[in-house]
């Protein structure tokens, strides 16, 4: 069809509902066809069919970040695109555009070599690195867009270019930061790094024990060194038998480690928080690289999820006492709230500049519900309630987390500073005059602004 050599799904075809559902089922997408693509020429060519029956793009990995319905779009699908070659000797990989981070650790992790992967290994490696990419080892080596060679990118007029810090140098800047408001990504080349274990795991704390833990790990993160990454979930544990058995139906606050120095200096620098309060469960200890996900321990399965994101400048013991209220153990709040740690080497910038914002914020803050069968108005009303409690200390969000109700000019002009927005939407009005890719966080081009 019209050049595309993948199966392509039509409404009431038979692969039309598995392919246009993603992960989060918070938005049901209804796209006028689904393009399922097995290289870059049938990329390109879905775009050419899109721009000539002037519909929207919209592109889809895994589905774990939907921000608007694709309706009546064309849908891209590139769970086809699942190829990974590795060069041990330059430590780069590069990645087709349907990878997810399993897919990545599988081939690296026998070299000794870690990519810059998020905390979830189902996630697509794509998506998360255009948008910024904050994972296991950020502290110490930065966002994962830092550390992009090259990339492979078709554009609205359906051409396949490639993209370096001197090919297409606006294209490389914006799309590294930007994520898909530029075009289909359909492949990156990116730095891989000598790492083969970590010192991590998690700490598990009671609810009569989340103040202590909470004000301790807010002390204890102004002194760690760049190596040490950490966030932390304060969640009400479903009453299910998938939960381990001393986390069953209680308040837990889960204080995640990943350390990539020596770990005996792991086992000192932990101590502290060790020594904060009793812990439910204590699972840290050294972990060889392929067991990265085990360390947040992230749902796998399909599921409607709401989801909010801000940043703090820094955790405060007003900050901390705000937040409990909010979003403790004594709270009665429907959202998970979770809290990573930014600074260290997400606060520099990159050796060849690009998009990503954030770099002032002290931590990132995502408020997190289940969404099925539910208000999303109520939802969204709570989670801006705990957004109203937090206030002094916000900062701007991060785009990669940016949710369904953040798909606003406003919301997405907020995640950068002007100059960068600025610069973003001279980008996109150059390369994507009708804003053919619209199905995201947009960036508008200037006849839209």
């Amino acid at each position: 069809m019209n050049g595309i050599s993948g199966p392509v799904h039509r409404p009431g075809d038979a692969g039309y509902d598995t392919h246009r559902c993603g992960y989060n089922r918070v938005i049901e997408h209804k796209p006028a066809l689904v393009v399922e693509a097995v290289n870059a020429d049938d990329v390109a060519a879905a775009v050419r069919l899109a721009a000539a029956e002037e519909r929207p793009v919209a592109v889809q990995a895994t589905g774990h970040g939907p921000a608007v319905p694709a309706d009546d779009a064309v849908l891209v699908h590139t769970g086809r695109m699942t190829g990974v070659r590795v060069d041990p000797t330059a430590r780069t990989a590069r990645l087709a555009a349907g990878v997810r981070w399993r897919d990545v650790l599988a081939v690296t992790v026998p070299h000794g070599l870690a990519p810059l992967n998020g905390s979830s290994p189902v996630v697509g490696a794509v998506g998360y690195t255009t948008g910024g990419g904050i994972g296991m080892l950020g502290r110490r080596f930065g966002f994962a867009a830092d550390h992009v060679r090259a990339i492979d990118l078709v554009t609205a007029d359906g051409r396949l270019r490639r993209l370096t810090a001197t090919q297409e140098p606006d294209l490389f800047w914006a799309v590294r930061g930007g994520k898909g408001n530029f075009g289909v990504v359909t492949a990156l080349e990116v730095d891989l790094f000598p790492v083969s274990r970590l010192y991590g795991g998690g700490l598990y704390f009671g609810a009569e024990a989340v103040p202590d833990a909470l004000g301790a790990y807010a002390d204890w993160t102004r002194a760690v060194p760049d190596e040490m990454t950490s966030s932390l979930l304060m969640v009400l544990v479903p009453d299910i038998e998938a939960a381990p058995a001393p986390l069953r139906g209680r308040y837990v606050m889960h204080l995640r480690i990943a350390w990539c120095g020596a770990p005996e200096e792991g086992e000192r620098l932990v101590a502290p928080l060790r020594a904060a309060a009793p812990a439910l469960m204590d699972t840290l200890g050294v972990l060889p690289y392929e067991r990265v996900g085990s360390i947040h321990h992230e749902p796998t399965d399909p599921a409607a999820s709401y989801g909010r994101n801000v940043a703090l400048r820094a955790l405060e013991p007003d900050t901390v006492a705000a937040l409990l209220a909010a979003a403790g153990p004594d709270a009665g709040a429907p959202y998970a709230v979770e809290l990573r740690h930014l600074g260290g080497a997400y606060a520099r910038p990159p050796a060849v500049a690009n998009a990503v914002g954030g770099r002032d914020a002290g931590f990132s803050l995502s408020s997190m519900s289940l969404a099925d069968a539910v208000d999303l108005a109520a939802l969204r009303a709570a989670h801006e309630g705990l957004h109203e409690r937090l206030r002094p200390w916000l900062a701007p969000g991060l785009f990669n987390f940016l949710g369904v109700h953040d798909a606003t000019e406003q919301a997405v002009r907020a995640t950068f500073d002007p100059a960068t927005y600025a610069r973003l939407v001279d980008v996109k009005t150059e390369h994507d005059p009708a804003n053919l890719f619209r199905i995201n966080h947009n960036i508008l081009p200037r006849a839209s602004a």
